[in-house]
């Protein structure tokens, strides 16, 4: 039970095979609940996407995960450890960047690292200077080492609390926004970084409102929504539970809505028309017939298809049908 939580019920212990775990996580302020019953299962190995709009719970939720803030109930486990009970056993394997780097303005990176990296007790001061080179060559930031940290961009400076993360070998990885304010190429910079932690056996926890990153980077998902969970599990199932749509582009769109209505499809109420072929959309029931099919059925009712095409549904469709709230899908 996570410090300051009521006493309750013992919970499931952690499970095997998971870098993260949590049972009925809840956060309260005052009568809000920002975290409401979550259960998440993080699969050791994995990059694991933490999804939802702004103020969905997304940072309320690290926060407790890492013991910088207490459950009001529910369990937590962190690399297979009961937080924040085991925090000193826990946090030295974990690394993390959460709302932002802040770093002293007045000294270089360099030397922002070596003081951070002097404030760890579990790492050895012989190896100092070299991890705080190679921490920095990671990030691509060993032309700014010598630099003020007050002349750093604000993707710089990104970078450079993603290297403090790095300065130690760490079994999970938790990083909030980490795009947040880079470039296109810091971007994939970024996206690289992680794919090659995840190689090397680093468990990587993103929390993001990029659709499109976390497509790109990410094998396991979660998404928020007003403090609860909504959706959980890879991203191939999270694809798989959305519904896959038809689009017949066709000269003859109300002889299609009617063929594809016979078939069990729900068209769409309207058609883009260019005034020659409309296309029609219609959504896909899990019985629905096979697409050659469906192709074959619209030629036996005379409708001239200039084209078809079965559509699977998007992250984006299926998260923005969770929440309710529509998700930044490009930098």
């Amino acid at each position: 039970m996570t410090a300051g939580a009521p006493a309750g019920p013992a919970g499931p212990g952690p499970a095997a095979g998971l870098a993260v775990e949590t049972h009925g996580l809840t956060k309260r302020f005052g009568r809000q609940n920002a975290v409401d019953g979550v259960d998440l299962a993080v699969p050791l190995g994995s990059v694991f996407g933490f999804l939802g709009p702004n103020g969905s719970g997304k940072t309320t939720t690290i926060r407790v995960l890492l013991g910088l803030a207490s459950a009001t109930a529910g369990q937590v486990h962190v690399l297979g450890r009961e937080m924040p009970r085991h925090g000193r056993d826990v946090l030295p394997r974990v690394g993390a960047l959460v709302e932002g780097p802040a770093f002293y303005p007045y000294l270089s990176g360099e030397a922002n690292l070596h003081r951070l990296d002097t404030a760890n007790r579990h790492a050895p001061s012989s190896t100092r200077a070299a991890r705080v080179a190679a921490a920095l060559e990671r990030v691509g930031l060993s032309h700014a080492a010598h630099k003020k940290v007050r002349a750093y961009s604000l993707g710089m400076k990104q970078r450079l609390g993603i290297a403090n993360a790095l300065l130690t070998p760490r079994e999970l990885l938790v990083l909030d926004e980490p795009t947040n304010g880079l470039d296109p190429q810091g971007t994939r910079e970024v996206r690289s970084l992680v794919r090659s932690l995840a190689a090397g056996g680093t468990t990587v926890f993103v929390s993001s409102h990029l659709l499109a990153e976390v497509e790109q980077m990410c094998t396991h998902a979660a998404v928020m929504s007003v403090g609860r969970l909504v959706a959980h599990g890879s991203l191939a199932e999270l694809r798989r539970a959305g519904r896959a749509h038809v689009r017949v582009l066709t000269p003859d769109p109300a002889a299609a809505r009617r063929e594809l209505l016979r078939l069990g499809m729900t068209p769409d109420g309207g058609s883009d028309d260019d005034g020659v072929t409309s296309a029609v959309v219609a959504l896909m029931p899990d019985d629905a017939p096979a697409p050659e099919a469906i192709a074959a059925a619209l030629v036996r009712a005379e409708v001239r298809l200039r084209g078809f095409a079965v559509e699977e549904a998007s992250l984006e469709d299926r998260f923005v049908a969770l929440t309710g709230e529509g998700f930044d899908v490009a930098q």
